[in-house]
């Protein structure tokens, strides 16, 4: 319990939601999850900057959003002629910036990234807190929790799909990704192989495991060789109903409210499935 006050005590005025000119006025995201939690959060005028892969439409669900605040690209000198009063970073941002921040006295609040839709409230929840916006973020959650009871009913007898990316990459529990496939009445291929987080997946697996889906992401514009197993004959007869581009990458890469669409779309697959019997 005396941890817990201490806690509590070390945190910003902001955080503990006093009073709204203790709430951090210029704020500057470095991470293109933050940016998103951030922009949905945020008051107006409280955002002063997002990061330059905010604006990319491949990767990021609020690209148009993110047109309308001025970017940066997560160098700790721009940053700080920026003049915020709280920088937020994701984990795995640029480690040297957010020390050089720090050690200039800048407060840089650093998130995890969502590794589960539960992550998702918790992120928005705690977006809430460092941004002095706790009831808005409560909303969102709200409705987040709501429209995510009404899309995911798991299945009495749910298929099996298998999860597919560049390099025959793939995902299982553990992730957000895969929380998501479970959300949207599948079972995950990769729990079969032991695959618990991220892992490879053998081409020849995958086709011996038959799963009735098997689902893949957008693709980048041009070649790459890590998206030649992607084009390989078998992949379309690995799966019994075939292989779907069933996840947009903006959806799910990152722990927004968005993922709600990812399971949307991958519940519809399921449908199709359904309907085929």
């Amino acid at each position: 319990m005396r941890l817990l006050f201490l806690c509590i005590a070390l945190l910003p005025g902001w955080a503990l939601g006093s009073s709204p000119g203790d709430m951090p006025q210029r704020v500057v995201s470095m991470n293109l999850c933050t940016d998103q939690l951030a922009m949905l959060v945020a008051d107006e005028g409280q955002l002063a900057s997002v990061s330059a892969l905010a604006r990319d439409p491949r990767s990021s669900a609020m690209a148009d959003r993110a047109a309308t605040f001025p970017i940066n690209h997560g160098r700790a000198e721009e940053i700080h002629l920026l003049k915020p009063d709280l920088v937020i970073a994701g984990r795995f941002s640029a480690t040297t910036t957010v020390s050089m921040l720090r050690r200039l006295g800048v407060p840089v609040a650093v998130f995890e990234p969502a590794t589960s839709l539960a992550d998702v409230r918790n992120n928005l929840l705690r977006m809430g807190q460092v941004l002095g916006q706790p009831e808005r973020a409560q909303r969102l959650v709200a409705a987040f929790d709501g429209r995510l009871a009404m899309l995911s009913g798991p299945p009495l007898d749910p298929p099996e799909a298998a999860l597919y990316f560049p390099n025959g990459y793939t995902r299982g529990e553990g992730t957000l990704i895969g929380d998501i496939v479970k959300a949207a009445g599948f079972d995950n291929v990769a729990s079969d192989y032991g695959v618990n987080a991220g892992g490879h997946l053998p081409l020849e697996q995958l086709v011996m495991a038959a799963p009735e889906l098997v689902i893949t992401g957008s693709r980048h514009d041009g070649y790459s060789r890590s998206e030649t197993i992607m084009r390989h004959p078998v992949l379309a007869q690995a799966a019994r109903s075939g292989t779907h581009r069933g996840l947009i990458n903006r959806e799910w890469v990152c722990g927004t409210p968005r993922v709600l669409a990812a399971i949307e779309r991958i519940s519809t697959l399921r449908g199709q499935l359904i309907g085929a019997q």
